[in-house]
């Protein structure tokens, strides 16, 4: 539905500075597309730069009324608020943007699509995206994707939000500059969000998980030399179940450990204790392998969060981690992918 000619504006109050705009940031990172405004209340007339660390001069508007002044075509949902649905007040938000005009692209798992007062407001040209739709055709997985001869990359991590979509977005890049034939393949609404194709999997019946993730790498594995399948939750967080599709889905070839540096227990979960890294290793090798009946998958490189520390902090703990581990560690997004592509590709 997006184009090249689409202008995004990013719902994003109260994303920019707290732990529910992961959606926002990213697609200001990453997207290829125009960013028209940020509509943030809390940080209006700041700098994102100096908010986010992201170099992007967008401006931080107040309400999407204000953000009309810079021509978006598009509203982006950039946050997800606890419980999955908009406050009241972020809703009539939403049908102000329609009533201008703009079409919704909308990642939240609260549709938006069936409601009847933005349906009746919508133009011919206008149109709402509910990005977390379950895929046609789908079965169980088979394991067949063990067959392909590219490779597959799967990040895993010690938690959720600590950085595995970025982690393989980055990964693909550097692949794509060193000329590899290479596919990032979107899991969440985010990566697809920003275009990749992929599967919005936590809205996928958890019978068919692995199968949807098996078409996915199907689909594009033997046109590839190396793809790149972002992760979602972790085996160590007591609400995550996507990881294990994952595994079984794709059938990777390598993994990718993505962990916060300095983070010891699960966010919002304090009494639940990340193990030391070689442990997490042991466990994510161990279940991948599933005791002898798939193939051999190593952790062949660790992907460390250091947006929290200084440049003096992250150096140090990178090099703590590679000590920790014995395994190549970076953090690609405020460094560069190169030393895990490097492990991959070994």
């Amino acid at each position: 539905m997006l184009t090249a000619d689409h202008r995004i504006a990013i719902l994003l109050h109260e994303g920019l500075q707290g732990t529910k705009g992961k959606t926002g940031l990213s697609l200001l990172r990453y997207s290829e597309l125009p960013i028209a405004a940020v509509i943030d209340y809390q940080c209006a007339g700041g700098s994102l730069a100096e908010l986010t660390g992201i170099d992007c001069n967008v401006p931080i508007v107040a309400s999407v009324k204000a953000s009309l002044a810079y021509r978006p075509t598009v509203l982006t949902i950039g946050i997800a608020p606890s419980g999955g649905a908009l406050p009241e007040a972020w809703w009539q938000e939403v049908k102000q943007a329609v009533a201008a005009g703009l079409s919704v692209v909308n990642g939240l798992h609260t549709p938006m699509s069936t409601d009847a007062a933005l349906q009746a407001s919508l133009q011919p040209d206008q149109w709402i995206w509910d990005v977390r739709q379950e895929p046609q055709g789908l079965t169980i997985g088979s394991g067949q994707a063990r067959s392909l001869s590219c490779r597959r990359v799967l990040m895993v991590g010690t938690d959720m939000s600590v950085g595995k979509m970025s982690t393989g977005i980055e990964l693909h890049r550097a692949s794509l500059r060193r000329g590899l034939r290479s596919r990032f393949l979107a899991t969440g609404q985010t990566g697809l969000m920003l275009g990749h194709d992929g599967i919005p999997l936590d809205a996928v019946r958890v019978d068919f998980a692995a199968g949807a993730v098996e078409q996915l790498v199907m689909r594009h594995g033997q046109n590839h030399d190396i793809v790149f399948v972002e992760g979602q939750g972790s085996f160590i967080h007591p609400g995550s179940t996507a990881t294990l599709p994952l595994l079984r889905g794709s059938q990777p070839t390598h993994l990718i450990l993505v962990h916060r540096a300095g983070q010891t227990h699960i966010q919002n979960l304090p009494e639940i204790r990340i193990p030391p890294l070689p442990q997490v290793i042991q466990m994510y090798e161990t279940v991948a392998t599933a005791g002898g009946a798939f193939a051999e998958t190593r952790v062949v490189a660790i992907a460390l969060n250091t947006f929290h520390l200084s440049p003096k902090e992250a150096a140090a703990a990178i090099a703590q981690t590679q000590q920790e581990t014995g395994l190549p560690c970076t953090d690609a997004i405020r460094y560069d992918a190169e030393p895990l592509i490097e492990a991959v590709l070994a």
